[in-house]
């Protein structure tokens, strides 16, 4: 009897099981896959790019000349006409010296002499005159020979052209004249050659290289200074160039520098580079960091998260889901009534890792994980149970950056 029951209970475990793969076999082989359900998605592109000046001066010397004092050193704040350095000047001093003598010469001694020259020589004139009227009315009452009277009006004559002369003299010396105008514009010539022997910043900034010191000698093109203007600071950032159709002016972006990456900052685009570079394939792009954090520094590494797109509520799909795609348009498998469909989508929002679907899904559809998997149009599938994962932040650009891929339950 117990024997009975035992081929009994067998033979129902036997059926049993057939009837359980028969229902399987019927019901389609068992694959990986997800439910769609629509969430936030935020698109960004990642890289990597490091801190630059809006602008940098370059600070030379003018002239060639010893490099006397070195005043200011890597770090060191600077205003318009701060020093930096000072060269030696001794034939410059000389000769500033020695024009401004020559001005005073003619202002204090050359100007002075001639307007006594004129002075005598408009008394000695007057003198010819009245002695040339006195001889005259002698000759006419006939008390003096011609002889003396016209000796005395060729005196006066002499006399006068001595006056003009003097006068023109006097004139040519007078304040505003020509010759003062040389002598000022030889002093003014000379006091700008040796200010050219101290050199000044013309901006204000931060230092931010030296390369000079005291002893060398500098020539006109030899950068001594290098100065970070002071304002704004950009992060400059070279991006693949697929990510053009993508980025645009004004998108927000958030930085984290390598040396302090607890402490993140925002950014946001304001240059896009009009030009590719042909070697790397890739597009300079500039984001200007306002405020600016006080750890920054010229040439830091950081880490840079562009923005580009923003959906409050998206239906999304992993890539590796997606397949023939060709521009917005690509397909994936569609699990429905237990049978797997080839199914036409639009694209919207897409990044490394997952992809925006505009059309052709709605929240609560399965679909299979694979674009490739081994089904056939029509034929019973079964997806395991999985969604796509609830942090639905995507990035993209992996031409610049190594990326860990989602990782999906």
């Amino acid at each position: 009897m117990k024997r009975r029951f035992v081929l009994v209970a067998a033979l129902v475990i036997a059926l049993g099981a057939v009837g359980w793969v028969v229902v399987q076999k019927l019901r389609g082989p068992a694959m990986d896959g997800y439910q769609v359900v629509s969430r936030p998605l935020v698109q960004t592109v990642v890289a990597t790019g490091r801190v630059v000046a809006v602008s940098r001066a370059q600070v030379g010397s003018p002239i060639t000349g010893v490099l006397l004092e070195r005043r200011v050193q890597e770090g060191d704040a600077v205003k318009p006409g701060d020093v930096l350095a000072v060269l030696r000047a001794d034939d410059l001093e000389a000769a500033a010296r020695e024009a401004e003598a020559a001005l005073a010469q003619l202002q204090q001694s050359t100007r002075p002499q001639a307007q006594a020259a004129l002075r005598e020589a408009e008394a000695r004139l007057a003198q010819a005159n009245r002695e040339a009227t006195r001889r005259r009315d002698l000759f006419q009452r006939q008390l003096i020979a011609r002889e003396a009277m016209e000796q005395a009006v060729q005196a006066e004559t002499i006399a006068r052209s001595a006056a003009e002369q003097a006068r023109l003299a006097a004139s040519s010396l007078a304040a505003g004249n020509p010759n003062e105008a040389a002598a000022r514009a030889r002093v003014a010539t000379a006091q700008a050659q040796l200010a050219k022997t101290i050199i000044r910043a013309e901006v204000a900034g931060t230092v931010l290289t030296r390369n000079a010191e005291p002893g060398d000698l500098v020539q006109p093109g030899r950068i001594l200074f290098e100065i970070a203007r002071a304002g704004a600071t950009e992060v400059l950032v070279p991006l693949d160039e697929k990510n053009l159709q993508v980025l645009a002016l004004g998108q927000p972006a958030m930085c984290i520098a390598d040396a302090y990456p607890s402490r993140p900052f925002p950014a946001q685009v304001s240059f896009i580079a009009p030009s590719v570079d042909p070697q790397r394939g890739s597009v300079d792009i500039r984001l200007t960091v306002m405020p600016v954090p006080d750890f920054l520094r010229q040439d830091m590494t950081v880490s840079v998260n562009v923005e580009t797109g923003r959906r409050d509520s998206a239906v999304v799909v992993p890539n590796d889901a997606l397949g023939q795609v060709q521009g917005d348009r690509a397909e994936l498998w569609l699990v429905a009534e237990g049978r797997a469909t080839r199914r036409q989508v639009t694209l919207g929002l897409r990044g490394l890792a997952l992809t925006e679907i505009t059309q052709g899904l709605k929240p609560g559809d399965w679909i299979l994980a694979d674009a490739k998997a081994p089904v056939e149009e029509g034929s019973r599938a079964r997806v395991k149970t999985g969604t796509v994962p609830a942090d639905a932040t995507d990035t993209s650009d992996p031409a610049t950056r190594k990326e860990t891929p989602a990782k999906f339950d």
